[in-house]
């Protein structure tokens, strides 16, 4: 059932390429019979928001909603029956990665969602933290499977795994340090825990990474960072890769050096061709395999990672958000991105601030969140 709900609300939206936010007033959707509507405490703003604020990625029209980064807060209705909700109930705390705009935009004070990309949120976690979770650990779980073509099964069998160096590559994960990086750190920590996990990033990150499950890291600005990780894997390895960073010169030029015949090469979408200056639009390309050819060697599978397809896998449809995440937090195999708060003093103002945060490039190793209502 529902609480009272209000008609409208306030939202973030973009006006057009490179303009400043605006704020705008949008409905309020009553909840669907397996739908939730929560109101929204904190939410994250994400690379995603940039390249749809600069380069109008996958914006169809404007103004256009803001916002799919995550969110935390309070159900206040609920649509059917216990079952079609998944059992949430009106209080109950809660996170989402919803990310179709609309209704299910992040950046507005009310999300009307289906109740099967939601999650709870275990005790001892807050709501800042908690809306750095789900968009991120969403993503790891869909590349490792889709992607990498490595298997996650629920819940993990007891029976101990006996390292076989011959059988399972080490995995690089490129940009370690990212919000998706940490998360697949801890992910493949925890269901792989024989494997080489060697983590690339800014070297000032990589005593949290060795924390976090990598077998050995190395810095991202040494120029003989290549030759160093190639010497890792060794000569017998093809390596599955995870560029947790996606851009064409920052990324995907070194791994084109480290992926050998049957590699399997994961990359965030979009690829970066070209970041925004003052003068020109950022570039991208969303056809991983056009990036570079020519530079792969024979036998080397490029795919780009397209998180919003998880929900083709009906196992992770039903019980990925509803139960593994929160399970994951509990029982302390993940634990939440560092967070830097964006203050003030209206909603506007802290999402334009954010989105100007991630134009200057200068974010690293933590997550921007802010508050849509106190």
């Amino acid at each position: 059932m529902a609480s009272s709900l209000p008609s409208t609300q306030r939202a973030i939206a973009m006006t057009s390429k490179r303009a400043p936010l605006a704020e705008i007033s949008v409905p309020v959707h009553p909840p669907a019979a397996d739908e939730v509507v929560v109101r929204v405490a904190w939410t994250a703003s994400t690379p995603l928001d940039l390249h749809r604020a600069d380069g109008g990625l996958l914006v169809a029209s404007y103004p256009a909603q803001a916002g799919g980064g995550g969110i935390a807060g309070t159900v206040v209705a609920v649509g059917g029956s216990a079952d079609l909700v998944k059992g949430l109930g009106v209080g109950d705390r809660v996170m989402a990665f919803a990310f179709r705009g609309g209704k299910e935009a992040n950046h507005q004070e009310y999300v009307t969602v289906p109740a099967y990309l939601v999650s709870s949120v275990p005790p001892g976690l807050t709501l800042r933290e908690a809306c750095t979770v789900p968009v991120n650990l969403v993503t790891v779980f869909h590349a490792a499977t889709a992607d990498l073509g490595l298997d996650l099964p629920w819940p993990l069998p007891d029976t101990a795994t006996t390292p076989d160096d011959d059988q399972d590559p080490p995995i690089v994960v490129w940009g370690a340090s990212s919000s998706v990086g940490i998360y697949a750190l801890q992910v493949l920590r925890h269901w792989y825990r024989h494997r080489r996990l060697l983590a690339v990033s800014s070297r000032q990150h990589h005593p949290l990474l060795l924390r976090l499950g990598a077998t050995a890291c190395f810095d991202r600005a040494d120029p003989r960072v290549v030759d160093a990780v190639l010497a890792s894997v060794g000569s017998r390895h093809a390596p599955l890769v995870l560029d947790c960073i996606g851009s064409l010169d920052g990324s995907l030029r070194p791994l084109a050096r480290i992926a050998q015949p049957g590699s399997r090469v994961a990359v965030m979408l979009p690829v970066i061709i070209r970041d925004a200056t003052d003068d020109e639009e950022p570039e991208y390309e969303m056809d991983v395999s056009k990036c570079l050819p020519g530079l792969w060697a024979d036998g080397v599978l490029l795919r780009g990672v397209r998180t919003h397809f998880y929900l083709q896998n009906e196992f992770f449809k039903e019980m990925l958000q509803p139960e593994i995440v929160p399970a994951l937090l509990a029982q302390g195999v993940v634990e939440p991105n560092r967070q830097r708060v964006v203050e003030g003093a209206t909603m506007l103002e802290r999402a334009q601030k954010a989105l100007d945060l991630l134009r200057s490039r200068t974010v690293s190793g933590e997550r921007l969140v802010w508050q849509v209502a106190p």
